[in-house]
């Protein structure tokens, strides 16, 4: 399901433009999609039977909802809460961190947003489930965001404008590009699916 809905639009736009579906089938497909979602099982704990039991499409989703409500309350605490996850756990979320907020809005976003507050440390994480091209690509950023950092900012106070127009000029917009290509043939989906397949201990409770 949660590689489902980061196609969804994709697929959309595809069965529409082939027309191998009504309009009314395309929308009820997603309904039923999106109904599917909302009702989707959520585990406090985790088992290895669950993890088995759940297929590629749902393991991700399932893995991510199990670690937000592992989350405490005070939000202000969620930084220092990750970093006493297991290993494998800081990297499935470290990287939706990363996917989520670079293809939404690119580096800059990523480093905006609280997201940004973990980049120092998803290199490691990616290097972790193998995706090694990946963690070279994070590392150039974090390089680019620390000696660029007055220049990327200094447009950043707050508001949409301001946010809007720190990406002028914006070092770090070459690598959105690169990202997005890169994830043609190095799949981080896939690599985390296989990751956690190899590695169920590091997300299991009992």
């Amino acid at each position: 399901m949660f590689k489902s809905l980061l196609n969804f639009f994709g697929f959309k736009k595809q069965a529409v433009s082939n027309n191998e579906s009504s309009q009314s089938d395309i929308d009820k497909k997603i309904s039923l999609s999106m109904a599917a979602f909302m009702n989707r099982p959520i585990y406090k704990e985790l088992t290895e039977d669950i993890i088995d039991k759940t297929s590629d499409d749902d393991l991700l989703q399932t893995i991510f909802d199990d670690l937000i409500e592992k989350f405490p309350k005070d939000y202000r605490k969620i930084y220092e809460t990750v970093l006493l996850f297991s290993k494998g756990r800081q990297a499935i979320y470290m990287i939706w961190c990363l996917e989520a907020k670079v293809n939404n809005g690119g580096f800059n976003q990523y480093y905006y947003n609280p997201s940004g507050q973990y980049a120092e440390h998803t290199p490691e994480a990616l290097k972790l489930i193998n995706a090694n091209k990946f963690a070279d690509l994070v590392t150039k950023a974090n390089n680019i965001f620390e000696t660029e950092h007055e220049k990327i900012t200094e447009n950043q106070d707050g508001t949409l404008e301001g946010f809007s127009k720190s990406y002028n000029d914006n070092p770090l917009n070459d690598l959105d590009g690169e990202f997005y290509e890169l994830n043609k043939n190095e799949e981080l989906q896939k690599l985390q699916i296989e990751f956690i397949r190899k590695n169920k201990n590091e997300f299991i409770d009992k």
